[in-house]
């Protein structure tokens, strides 16, 4: 006799009660417990009863406005009871495995909920008001849903959007507006494209297997949180499925590259973030790193450095190389004085230079000056020293009679040289 009763206890929450006179009461029994415990938890389970209705009768007898959780799953309701819809403190209404094909306007009174499960239903959209609560969870799959409605993009606190296993062609633009968005599950629908504005959001999971995509886009490499990428059962042709098969890693890389392939808009190449490695080097590999804007340089060895850090060998040594030249300019000319002086002559008194010989370069004189310098001639008594100028007249006293014998100027320097030692010895 235990184990029939412990059986009989048992089989109301597995499965309906068989028929007998003793079933109708065990069963209400069961639901008036339940309420019961909801009444006093907060927490309304009313999971795998079979219920087409809400239990409106027995309901009543409980005060369930403080509900904070509802499970009405496996069960046979049509739509959304509007009991439930009272329930201003609800955070978690689970309806999964229904035949609902309706949810009222009056869930817009749930401003408290968080997590919806509408999984396993008749629904062939989704309510444009669920857009309108506070949701983080949304689980819509395995319904006859065809479309996403665009006010989806209004859910800003939703972080789990499942949608697979539904008939869905196309996802909204205004996807990318779910900024918290982690988990996003289009699994088995006829999506033939993935819009470019997922590239913008912090995606830690993304599947899409099992749809129509032959291409992913190549803004997607901007996904630099994403974990986890399910693709398969997809006739990709971008990247391809050899690439494909080897994972996460190899398909971003081969989108990288392919950003690469294309020349971007400035602005746009401002703003784009850099996820999964850069390719700012690859975008200009024809240029030279001289010709960039970053100070980055190369020698003729091929070794790389940052221009201005440390100097090359072919200024390095520029000062001692400027000096060099001045003191062979200094040299040249002081030899082609000393030429210039070796050439001039004294005769009957005055003094012949080979001008022709002489090569100074002013860089300040007109042209009228050069044109004077070209012009041989003799030089003037009066540009010449006092004690020259006194030899010439000592000289030209004792020979009045006598021709002058022309004299170098080297036998004039000895002379002026015994000259001054013999003043000095005075």
């Amino acid at each position: 006799m235990a184990a029939p009763e412990g059986g009989s206890a048992a089989m109301p929450a597995a499965c309906p009660a068989p028929p007998g006179p003793s079933a109708p009461g065990s069963w209400s029994r069961s639901l008036d417990r339940a309420l019961e415990e909801a009444a006093v938890s907060g927490t309304l389970s009313l999971s795998g009863r079979k219920l087409r209705d809400y239990p409106r009768a027995s309901a009543a007898n409980h005060d369930l406005s403080d509900t904070t959780q509802a499970d009405l799953s496996r069960n046979r309701l049509s739509e959304l009871p509007a009991e439930a819809c009272h329930f201003v403190s609800l955070e978690t209404l689970n309806l999964y495995q229904n035949c609902i094909r309706y949810i009222p306007e009056a869930v817009l009174n749930l401003q408290s909920l968080t997590f919806l499960n509408i999984s396993r239903n008749q629904l062939s959209t989704l309510p444009v008001h669920l857009c309108s609560l506070p949701l983080k969870v949304l689980i819509a799959s395995n319904n006859k849903l065809v479309s996403i409605p665009e006010e989806i993009g209004q859910l800003r606190q939703l972080t789990e959007l499942d949608v697979s296993c539904n008939e869905i062609q196309t996802i909204p633009p205004q996807i990318g507006n779910l900024e918290s968005l982690r988990d996003l599950n289009v699994r088995r629908n006829n999506l033939v494209r993935l819009p470019e504005e997922l590239a913008e959001l912090p995606l830690i999971r993304l599947d899409f297997s099992c749809n129509k995509i032959t291409t992913i886009p190549v803004c997607y490499r901007n996904l630099r949180h994403l974990q986890t990428i399910m693709l398969e059962n997809n006739p990709l042709q971008s990247p391809p499925a050899q690439i494909c098969i080897k994972g996460k890693i190899h398909i971003f890389k081969y989108l990288n590259i392919e950003a690469c392939k294309i020349a971007p808009d400035l602005p746009d190449y401002d703003r784009r973030p850099m996820g999964f490695g850069s390719c700012h080097e690859e975008l200009y590999s024809s240029r030279p790193y001289g010709a960039l804007d970053s100070g980055f340089n190369s020698v003729d060895s091929g070794d790389k450095r940052w221009s201005g850090n440390e100097p090359t060998d072919e200024f390095s040594d520029l000062p001692l190389r400027v000096a060099e030249i001045t003191k062979e300019q200094r040299l040249r000319r002081e030899s082609q004085y000393q030429e210039n002086r070796g050439s001039a002559v004294v005769t009957n008194g005055g003094v012949e230079h080979d001008l022709d010989q002489i090569d100074y370069i002013d860089s300040c004189a007109t042209e009228e000056e050069e044109e004077e310098v070209r012009q041989p001639k003799c030089l003037d008594p009066d540009s010449l020293s006092s004690q020259f100028m006194a030899y010439i007249d000592q000289r030209r006293i004792s020979n009045e009679s006598s021709p002058v014998k022309p004299v170098s100027i080297r036998e004039f320097q000895r002379t002026e040289d015994t000259r001054r030692h013999f003043h000095q010895n005075r």
